[in-house]
């Protein structure tokens, strides 16, 4: 990397959100995240890339602090899950079926105003192959695609200099069961409190960052 592309780096607000966020320990439970702000972040996620188009996940914002103190015992008494102002859940599709993906299809012909040949085929194919495949395997599928969601969540938080911290520590079919998730056809995948950092009682919060040197991490073929 030469002596400009660290410059270029160095000078990147993105970049510089990313270095600034990190996985926070403690959270203060005094300081609420603006609405505009949980909107934005939600919009991100939503705006994500998903295979085939299909968006195969939804987000749950839990604010209720009833139901997050519910959803505390069951994730490892984490304290951002109650100190956070808002919880995001996100919960991937149980399964691929033909109703869902023709929702999906005739959604993007309605917003386009046409019906392309192409598309349409692709249509078919996916109709002739997600939905005999096995429910476990389609659900793993759709839950890769709810964590391209849950990536751009964190970093549209960075960006708001919002604190958030990604988990997975949690019982999936407890946490399924308190949102009622099994009636709509999800299951949770991961979770991601909102909120700011706490002032103290955080270990994390002044240490350094630590990542793999790009020349660890990066191969240029």
């Amino acid at each position: 990397m030469t002596t400009a592309d660290h410059t270029t780096l160095a000078a990147n607000p993105l970049l510089d959100k990313l270095q600034w966020r990190y996985a926070a320990k403690k959270m203060d439970p005094a300081k609420s995240v603006p609405a505009d702000k949980v909107e934005r972040i939600l919009e991100a996620a939503r705006l994500a890339p998903t295979s085939s188009g299909l968006q195969p996940f939804e987000i749950i914002v839990v604010t209720d602090p009833a139901v997050r103190a519910r959803i505390q015992p069951i994730a490892w008494n984490q304290g951002q899950i109650t100190d956070g102002s808002h919880l995001l859940v996100f919960a991937a599709w149980d399964n691929y079926t033909a109703e869902r993906i023709n929702m999906m299809f005739d959604l993007t012909n309605e917003q386009r105003g046409f019906k392309n040949e192409g598309w349409e085929n692709y249509r078919q194919m996916l109709l002739g192959m997600y939905p005999q495949r096995d429910a476990e395997v389609n659900f793993q599928h759709a839950a890769r695609q709810a964590y391209i969601g849950l990536s751009a969540a964190l970093m549209a938080a960075a960006f708001e200099g919002v604190d958030s911290t990604p988990m997975e520590g949690f019982d999936p079919k407890a946490l399924d069961e308190i949102l009622d998730l099994k009636a709509r056809g999800l299951r949770s995948v991961a979770i991601l409190p909102l909120g700011y950092r706490a002032s103290e009682g955080d270990w994390l919060v002044n240490l350094k960052k630590v990542r793999r040197p790009r020349e660890q991490f990066v191969t240029e073929v």
